[in-house]
């Protein structure tokens, strides 16, 4: 049987390495990487800058063992079988989400919980016009400011970057000290962080954006079922991917049980609420030369509206 301990090698030990940083960040930022370089007609997502988001040690040892990084690759599918291509549709997803915001429904503002290395503000054309909130922990942020100034020579105007420590920090405060005006039709994404927070800084995070947003602003983010984070999933691919966040250092704290994110986000204020599954987004987005690329079928996402 497969087991995450037989994959730490290679590429995975040198991210896992102690330095600045995420790791779960500049992983996600190499998945980008790795799918932006295959021809246009075949990738999901396209990110021109996830490259500045890699460490030149991981880069180096991707381009001397390309064998070694397939066979790592191939038995990363086996133990966490399409969690790799649910990352990257949620990455074309929220990206769909975002534009559409912009072309069709007003969008203001725009706020990036936990925003690690993400680069929508960069690559994105409509949102240079708004002013962006990039909201994280200081020790991810600083490492990214220090990115952004070696690809950009110095940091966007349209940005500001709010430092905070979701578990003991106040969101409100540090957001509202940084010019944000709850007056705005604002769009908040969460992308790859409900499952890190404890369930007290969730309804924390969604009191404050429905208290404080203008109508019609929304909420973005994705979860797991509750069963990984407690271990009572019985399946195994639930079971690994328990196991691996732990082992990195990043232990899930919370998911939605099955069946229930819309009356979970109907009691904290929100309408509207758009759930995709595995299955959805594996036809919206993995079809033609992709059809066969499989996805995590425990990984959903959630958009949903202030009422």
């Amino acid at each position: 049987m497969e087991t995450v301990e037989k994959a730490e090698d290679g590429i995975i030990k040198i991210m896992a390495k102690k330095r600045s940083g995420s790791k779960s960040a500049e992983g996600v930022a190499l998945q980008r990487l790795r799918e932006s370089v295959r021809p246009e007609s075949e990738r999901i997502c396209y990110d021109p800058y996830a490259v500045h988001f890699i460490s030149p040690d991981v880069l180096e040892f991707i381009h001397k063992n390309p064998d070694l990084i397939k066979a790592e690759t191939d038995r990363y599918e086996r133990f966490l079988p399409g969690l790799f291509n649910s990352l990257i549709a949620r990455v074309r997803y929220f990206d769909d989400i975002v534009k559409e915001s912009i072309e069709k429904k007003g969008l203001e503002q725009l706020v990036i919980l936990g925003a690690g290395y993400d680069t929508r503000a960069y690559r994105i054309e409509g949102l240079r016009k708004l002013k962006i909130f990039e909201v994280d922990h200081l020790d991810t942020q600083s490492t990214k400011m220090e990115r952004l100034k070696k690809a950009f020579g110095s940091l966007p105007d349209h940005v500001v970057f709010v430092s905070i420590d979701f578990e003991t920090e106040t969101l409100g405060q540090r957001l509202l000290n940084s010019g944000f005006d709850k007056s705005k039709k604002t769009l908040f994404i969460m992308e790859g962080l409900v499952m890190y927070l404890p369930p007290e800084s969730i309804d924390d995070t969604l009191f404050f954006i429905v208290k404080n947003s203008g109508k019609g602003s929304t909420i973005l983010f994705d979860y797991y079922p509750e069963s990984i984070v407690d271990g009572t999933c019985e399946l195994e691919l639930g079971k690994n991917i328990r196991k691996f966040m732990i082992q990195q250092g990043e232990p899930l704290k919370f998911g939605i049980k099955e069946g229930t994110v819309e009356a979970f986000l109907a009691e904290r204020g929100f309408s509207r609420v758009q759930n995709v599954t595995a299955e959805e987004y594996k036809k919206m987005y993995f079809h033609g030369i992709n059809k066969d690329r499989e996805v995590c079928s425990l990984l959903s996402f959630a958009h949903a509206v202030i009422e």
